[in-house]
């Protein structure tokens, strides 16, 4: 696997998790301590060697962590206002499966473990930024043949739910942002029509599902 593939994997599992409309800045001892228990979490669990059973404990990390009608409500943004109640309930619901089914079109097995460091937390009036460099191990080689590194800066955000990540940085680049970026060219890919973009979503969701239930099914012979 290239370690292009295996950014793109951090951007699905990091940039979707979001929060909900009150929240303040993490002390940044406290946002230090869930970026590293979570990202154990998330490292450990990419080490399970049965698919079907890593696919269930990912699909349950992003149930518990992620807000994912506020994230469909944002990469969505201004065309929300232009489908009405029933296809906005259909939006967000075509959201959440294409939210659980996107990540898994990626390879989730790596032959080294990969770590990871926090670096160091700083905190705004709204959000603290956790400073991070993930170490590819043995997986990717860097242009001198060395264990490729990336940095990376974790936007957290605490609300009654408890802590939650609003944006990943990598290279400069808002992966929140990019999201959206996409979406608003479906929906221009579509003449702005909604009705024809509930249907091309669909299509998308329901094909990619159908490749996982394929590949499980692979794996499991």
């Amino acid at each position: 696997m290239k370690s292009k593939q295996f950014l793109q994997l951090i951007i699905v599992c990091f940039s979707l998790m979001s929060f909900s409309v009150h929240a303040a800045a993490p002390q940044p001892q406290k946002a230090i301590s869930w970026a590293q228990d979570k990202g154990n979490l998330l490292l450990d669990t990419f080490q399970e060697q049965d698919l079907a059973q890593k696919y269930q404990n990912l699909d349950e990390l992003f149930l518990k962590y992620v807000d994912l009608d506020y994230i469909g409500k944002f990469v969505i943004g201004k065309h929300w206002r232009e489908m009405d109640k029933t296809q906005q309930q259909e939006y967000l619901s075509l959201f959440k499966r294409y939210a659980l089914a996107v990540y898994k079109s990626f390879p989730l097995t790596f032959q080294y473990p990969i770590t990871f460091s926090i670096n160091n937390a700083i905190a705004s009036s709204t959000y603290t930024d956790v400073f991070a460099t993930i170490d590819l191990g043995g997986n990717f080689q860097d242009k001198e043949n060395q264990p490729q590194k990336i940095n990376v800066i974790f936007r957290l955000v605490e609300n009654k739910d408890g802590i939650k990540i609003i944006d990943l940085t990598l290279a400069e680049s808002s992966l929140i942002l990019s999201y959206r970026n996409r979406f608003y060219q479906m929906v221009a890919e579509d003449e702005g029509d909604m009705s024809w973009f509930l249907e091309d979503f669909a299509t998308i969701v329901s094909s990619t599902e159908k490749t996982n239930q394929q590949k499980l099914e692979e794996d499991q012979q």
